[in-house]
């Protein structure tokens, strides 16, 4: 396993049953890929949510968003490096503290890159748990390092442990921030097998789905090229979350999920 003290820490138990809750819905109110698309203004043309990736037309392609949590860290060189190889754009939800202040060129390079840059707290505290000035802090303060980085405000923003609620939602729209869930995981923060998490991301995948994957562990990475290939090999185009939402663009506070 990584030495690298600045991962999340939450007992793998506690965190399986999370993503359970998460993915039924917790009592939120979410909109799927197909919903924002098809809510739209016609008139809106793809390239104003297609980010600097250029614009794929996710009501016709086999769309499917590759997304990474809780980084950058010490393997996201290697991942960008196969992600540039590969011609694919991630979505990186990234924490603050020890990550982004501890990586900024990774940073950079992801944002020039052409990946969508996204918010996932400061340090991973379970947000549905905060009172709205902790909420504000721990995005608000990755908000404003990402800028600093990158020139360009986040957007999006993934919530710890898939976890929100009505102040998480009120707290995100005042900082112009759309929640994004998932719809495949591979739990990869228990297991460095990296044949095993590859076999459970290609039995969740789906279409407009929205992949799960943590590039800080050691299994992860070296799973990302047979993800891709196998995917790719079965007619999946890889988009950004905002691609897989235009011509509908990410709406500040809204909760996305497959």
């Amino acid at each position: 396993m990584l030495k690298n003290t600045a991962r999340p820490r939450w007992p793998q138990a506690a965190a399986v049953l999370a993503l359970a809750l998460a993915l039924a819905g917790c009592g939120q109110d979410s909109t799927s890929p197909q919903e924002a698309r098809g809510r739209a203004d016609t008139r809106v043309q793809a390239t104003k949510a297609a980010g600097t990736a250029g614009t794929v037309d996710c009501a016709k392609a086999k769309c499917i968003a590759l997304t990474f949590d809780a980084g950058p860290g010490p393997h996201t060189p290697q991942l960008l490096d196969i992600l540039k190889e590969k011609k694919v754009h991630a979505t990186f939800f990234l924490l603050g503290s020890k990550h982004v202040d501890t990586y900024p060129d990774t940073v950079r390079r992801a944002a020039a890159e052409g990946h969508e840059i996204a918010n996932h707290t400061w340090t991973h505290r379970r947000l549905d748990q905060l009172k709205p000035d902790e909420i504000r802090s721990e995005l608000g303060r990755t908000q404003r390092a990402i800028e600093a980085l990158t020139g360009r405000v986040p957007t999006l923003m993934r919530p710890p442990q898939g976890r929100t609620n009505d102040e998480v939602t009120a707290v995100s729209k005042e900082l112009g921030l759309s929640q994004v869930l998932w719809s495949a995981t591979a739990k990869d923060y228990a297991t460095t097998d990296s044949a095993l998490i590859h076999k459970r991301i290609l039995d969740q995948a789906s279409r407009d789905g929205i992949i799960l994957l943590h590039d800080i562990y050691d299994g992860t990475v070296p799973a990302v090229p047979g993800i891709i290939d196998e995917l790719t090999e079965r007619g999946y185009t890889f988009v950004t979350v905002p691609q897989l939402l235009a011509p509908g663009t990410p709406q500040p506070g809204a909760l996305y999920r497959p």
